[in-house]
């Protein structure tokens, strides 16, 4: 889940539980009630008793009752594992060729990987990301070029060095690879 979706959620239901738990707690400690609110002062329940038996002789009332709390379940199942779903692989399974298998930890081969693009001509900084799947994975690869390189020749040169030799050591036959380019933005300088 993107980060700005995540926290705009995170802000609405804090503003409204903030509202409503706020005006509760305001009203129980003498505060008269607010315009919006649905009881009238202090001594009064959320809930009385009719309006807690208002609807139990109708039969569609608890199937509607526990579907919405259903829903409202699995979109809060479903919202924290967005949140601590993994953005990074692990490890990844290396085919050694004799039946068995070796893993290699997936922050080794970002460091490997970023370590390398950084010796390239022109690239100031890269950042590396493994994705995808322990017998599959993918990478995305931030560059900061120098303002005088090349980016096609930069390009090239990461494909056919770094990446070559990161797909050949993990022993995938593909390694799917999501590559940005940014310039570096220099401050200018006062020539006297």
């Amino acid at each position: 889940m993107p980060k700005g979706v995540n926290r705009v959620l995170l802000a609405l239901v804090g503003l409204v539980l903030t509202a409503l738990g706020g005006s509760v707690l305001a009203i129980g400690l003498g505060a008269p009630a607010p315009s919006w609110w649905l009881h009238d002062g202090r001594d009064d329940v959320l809930l009385d008793e009719a309006e807690r038996t208002r609807w139990r002789g109708e039969g569609w009332w608890w199937p509607v009752v526990l579907a919405v709390l259903a829903v409202l379940v699995l979109l809060c199942l479903w919202w924290l594992l967005a949140v601590v779903r993994r953005r990074r692989l692990a490890e990844v399974m290396v085919d050694t060729g004799d039946g068995e298998g070796a893993t290699l930890r997936g922050r080794t081969l970002e460091q490997a990987l970023a370590e390398e693009a950084n010796h390239l001509d022109g690239v100031e900084r890269a950042r590396v990301l493994l994705g995808g799947r322990r017998g599959t994975p993918s990478t995305r690869v931030l560059l900061r070029l120098e303002p005088h390189v090349d980016p096609g020749t930069t390009l090239h040169a990461l494909t056919t060095g770094p990446l070559t030799h990161a797909r050949d050591s993990a022993g995938v036959t593909v390694l799917p690879t999501e590559v940005r380019l940014r310039g570096v933005k220099h401050r200018p300088e006062r020539v006297t």
